[in-house]
């Protein structure tokens, strides 16, 4: 190799370690904000633990999702925001402290139950009632057992149900053969 490219790479090299150190420190100074957050959540009337809640940091999607017992973990910063949602609950806002003097925080969070009542709504399969109605009463239904199991077991309705299901493996493709 000529000198030039010796000189050349090694320049390279020394800015690639120079810009790497820097970019270390900034990345260690950064570090001291970020703590291990973790904890609990629970149902404020029963103490139980809310499986699957959405524990979100507010304004970005980073989070976790508790899981079946109610705990959860993740990496936050001091001063976030968290947001703890879970179907049937109403929305929890905790802010971390930004003085915390460790890089670890726990936290018990309850939950308050947020029950809406909705209105009642009814599908019919007729456009109206009065349709309905018609329709209902002039269904005609067998009046004794013996009728009921013999239109049932009509014997060209059973050939006609056998012909057309599918066998489901071997065994029944030979027995039908």
């Amino acid at each position: 190799m000529s000198s030039l490219k010796i000189k050349i790479l090694t320049s390279i090299l020394l800015t690639f370690l120079l810009f790497a150190k820097n970019h270390t420190a900034e990345a260690q100074a950064n570090d001291t904000d970020l703590i291990q957050f973790s904890g609990v959540v629970l149902d404020a009337d029963s103490l139980m633990p809310i499986p699957f809640t959405t524990v979100m940091i507010k304004n970005s999607h980073r989070g976790t999702i508790a899981d079946h017992f109610g705990y959860f973990s993740f990496v936050a910063a001091k001063g976030d925001t968290i947001v703890f949602s879970s179907v049937g609950y109403g929305k929890e806002y905790y802010l971390i402290p930004d003085t915390l003097s460790t890089n670890r925080y726990s936290l018990i969070q309850l939950m308050e139950s947020d029950t809406i009542m909705l209105t009642e709504f009814k599908v019919y399969p007729w456009p109206s009632k009065e349709q309905f109605k018609e329709a209902f009463l002039s269904l005609r239904v067998p009046d004794n057992d013996m009728e009921r199991a013999n239109r049932n077991l009509a014997i060209a309705q059973m050939r006609a149900i056998m012909e057309n299901m599918p066998m489901s493996d071997g065994s029944a493709n030979f027995k039908y053969a």
